[in-house]
């Protein structure tokens, strides 16, 4: 319910000067006599009010003037120092270097069999890869030049008997170059004569020379001294002398001068 002042001054608020309900209202005030008899009201003739718009004069904003820049004098060379004026060199930007990859190298192949003959430990290169057979006629060989020699012509083999073969892995990141099969010959070697001495190490073959005694074929029928390994001797391999016999001159001459080291008496 709304209070009659809060009423009275919605009504004023609408400029509506008397108001009466349809209905008799609830708890409202009694309406007065006089406002219940129609009243004319005269006519007032009001003049329109014309209400223009007028826009806001606005004030034209100044233009700034330019301000003059101050002169700034460049010094112009001189004829003088055009002379004396170092040329300009211009600097090339460098290259950068060009880095040539190295050729990847496979790792070497071989199998090499380690034998004991008397005094003298035998290192044998394999041609086929696997241990000699008592009718092979490198076997033969090598049976005749322990007999030349005078040392037994029935090798043993040493520890189990397998030969030492490289690479020692097929896959892999594994380095198997050159350098880590020499370490590796050599370490199996030193590790062998160790637990049974040698007065002379025979390397049969360009692989046994080359990862055993660190030297190349021009080494054939000379002594070499190995630092972990001693003595030792470097022959041709088995099947070259077979393929070339106007080798075994020359091994024999050399045989006769090492053969003091496995003979004192020779």
């Amino acid at each position: 319910m709304i209070a009659e002042l809060r009423r009275r001054a919605y009504l004023s608020a609408m400029q509506v000067a008397s108001w009466l309900p349809r209905v008799e209202l609830p708890f409202a005030a009694p309406s007065r006599p006089e406002l219940l008899q129609p009243q004319t009201e005269p006519e007032v003739q009001s003049a329109p009010v014309e209400v223009a718009s007028v826009a806001p004069a606005v004030a034209p904003e100044p233009v700034p003037q330019a301000t003059p820049r101050p002169t700034i004098e460049v010094p112009r060379p001189s004829a003088a120092s055009k002379v004396f004026a170092k040329p300009e060199t211009k600097t090339e930007p460098e290259e950068a270097p060009v880095v040539e990859a190295k050729p990847v190298t496979p790792p070497p192949r071989f199998a090499l069999q380690l034998l004991r003959a008397g005094d003298c430990a035998l290192l044998v290169e394999l041609a086929t890869g696997e241990p000699f057979q008592s009718r092979d006629p490198s076997y033969l060989l090598l049976k005749d030049l322990l007999r030349a020699a005078g040392l037994p012509d029935a090798p043993q083999q040493v520890g189990d008997g397998s030969p030492i073969r490289w690479p020692l892995l097929t896959r892999g990141n594994l380095d198997q170059g050159p350098d880590a099969a020499r370490d590796y010959v050599q370490g199996v070697l030193a590790g062998q004569l160790e637990a049974e001495p040698c007065r002379c190490l025979w390397l049969i073959g360009l692989p046994a020379v080359r990862f055993a005694g660190e030297a190349d074929e021009d080494a054939y029928n000379r002594e070499l001294q190995v630092e972990g390994l001693g003595a030792a001797w470097a022959l041709p391999s088995l099947e070259l002398l077979m393929d070339e016999p106007q080798r075994k001159a020359e091994l024999w001459r050399a045989m006769r001068r090492v053969m003091p080291r496995w003979r004192p008496g020779a």
